[in-house]
């Protein structure tokens, strides 16, 4: 009987073991990635997603407050088409929006470049200007509803002087409370966009400027050619914000003007807090919401893609 005897390893050499096929490392970056995302999506998916799902809900019903909502299909867009309120306060946030958003972002531009340079008393002109940013809006309206106002208003008595006195008051005249808001709204959210544009100034390499100033070129021309094209991504950003934030006026216009006089100044978000705080029809308001997110959406999109072709890398 022949037996068979297997060799003992040698002392010192370390038995290989099978491999195994582990996670790729891909697979673990992406769970990594998600876990770290998870808080924030929950949050998002909480207070964003799930309340325009449900307001896109309520605007296919009649809800109240009062009694259980119903299913009405799309007669409240019907409606809404066909109501002079809506399209007055479409053509207010219209005209709101196509004055202020280029005022606002040249004057920005402006400022930006004005307090670029170098003189004295720089920093506290910076600090100024953007200071309005920060104060809260409704506090910033009730200033300049009383500086504004007929018989106290120290900015009334000042324009009176120079023979621009509204027979009603500025707030309360149909022909200026408009350009009234306006002007705070300009006002307000300036300094904001001229600090993006001073970082975007502060990131143009002086290597350039100073090449053209060998070459011949004046202030215009390198404003032309080298400030403004470096500056387009600035400029869409600027742009894309300040659109949003004119067709969704309300803050100041709400403590100003309460969307008189005779609905002159009333925009569509003060129209959705009217029908829908106020006449209790939350069905209706969703509905003027939904509309007014898609044009602010289309909007957005049409600048974006028209800015964005303008853009300059270097």
């Amino acid at each position: 009987m022949t037996t068979t005897s297997t060799a003992a390893p040698p002392a010192g050499t370390a038995t290989a073991k099978p491999r195994r096929r582990g996670v790729p490392q891909s697979t673990r970056r992406a769970r990594t990635a998600w876990l770290f995302l998870a808080p924030a999506l929950l949050i998002l998916i909480a207070f964003t997603l799930y309340p325009m799902v449900q307001a896109v809900w309520l605007s296919l019903t009649d809800y109240n407050l009062i009694r259980a909502a119903e299913f009405v299909g799309l007669a409240n867009y019907v409606e809404l088409f066909q109501d002079a309120s809506f399209w007055n306060a479409f053509g207010n946030t219209i005209l709101y929006a196509l004055v202020v958003t280029p005022v606002t972002v040249i004057l920005a531009l402006v400022f930006a470049i004005m307090l670029n340079q170098r003189f004295a008393g720089r920093g506290f002109a910076r600090t100024a200007i953007f200071l309005p940013f920060i104060v809260s809006l409704g506090i910033i309206a009730i200033a300049w509803a009383f500086l504004l106002d007929p018989n106290i208003g120290l900015l009334s008595y000042w324009l009176g002087l120079i023979g621009i006195v509204p027979e009603q008051g500025w707030l309360s005249d149909p022909r200026y409370a408009m350009a009234a808001v306006m002007i705070v709204g300009v006002w307000k959210n300036v300094g904001f966009y001229m600090v993006i544009y001073l970082a975007g100034l502060q990131s143009i390499p002086v290597d350039m400027y100073e090449a053209a100033r060998l070459d011949g070129a004046g202030p215009w021309q390198r404003f032309r050619s080298i400030t403004l094209p470096l500056l387009s991504n600035q400029t869409l950003l600027v742009s894309v914000l300040a659109l949003i934030a004119t067709l969704q006026a309300f803050d100041q216009i709400w403590v100003m003007t309460r969307g008189g006089p005779f609905f002159r100044t009333e925009t569509l978000v003060m129209l959705i807090y009217r029908e829908g705080f106020q006449e209790l029809r939350f069905g209706y308001a969703s509905a003027i919401s939904f509309v007014l997110l898609v044009f602010v959406f289309v909007l957005s999109m049409i600048q974006f893609g028209f800015l964005r072709r303008k853009q300059v890398t270097y």
